[in-house]
């Protein structure tokens, strides 16, 4: 038995949420269809999350989470930080992380515009991605400097936009693969 506590309303809603995002989208349905989609009505919908921005605010943050334990997972059995880097890019410009990630760009805009239900967004963009890469590094041996890890966070998302703002996802991969081939040689001087 966990002691793990039962999912709120809330929760259990989001989880509904994001599995009907993940197989219909999210960015064209309304929020009477999407509550009718999930078994609930528009207003429970605007009751747990406040808005529409809200709404996506909370589907990106689940996403976001789901993504750093699928790190975790992938740094369990890497061995080498650009390993990481390489397997976390694969899983995140599979075409059927394409809608998520441009829900992902949407709520930053939203929230850059302070949007009503993005409150608190921004602050938790980037730490999050710092904090899981610090504990891998470190599991890793590897270097754990807060620039080099944001730089690694800020060209894995320019170029998951550029993927799906230009659809070619081969040029995005290919700039990558330069990124990390720059990296570990400049890992290797240092």
């Amino acid at each position: 038995m966990t002691d793990r506590p039962l999912p709120s309303a809330r929760d259990d809603l989001l989880d509904r949420i994001v599995a009907s995002a993940a197989e219909h989208g999210l960015s064209d349905v309304s929020l009477r269809d999407l509550g009718a989609a999930v078994g609930t009505s528009h207003r429970m919908v605007n009751y747990h999350f406040g808005s529409r921005a809200g709404l996506v605010a909370a589907v990106v943050g689940r996403i976001e989470a789901q993504q750093r334990e699928a790190l975790q997972a992938i740094a369990a059995e890497a061995t080498s930080p650009s390993a990481i880097v390489a397997a976390q890019w694969e899983q995140l410009s599979d075409p059927a992380m394409a809608p998520f990630v441009r829900l992902f760009f949407e709520v930053v805009a939203a929230a850059l515009f302070e949007r009503p239900g993005t409150e608190g967004f921004l602050d938790g963009l980037t730490t999050p991605w710092l904090d899981v890469a610090g504990e891998i590094g470190e599991r890793l041996g590897a270097g754990t400097d807060e620039a080099d890890l944001r730089l690694g966070v800020a060209v894995m998302r320019g170029l998951l936009l550029d993927a799906v703002a230009s659809g070619d996802s081969a040029a995005a991969t290919a700039s990558l693969n330069r990124f990390l081939r720059m990296w570990d040689a400049d890992r290797q001087r240092s």
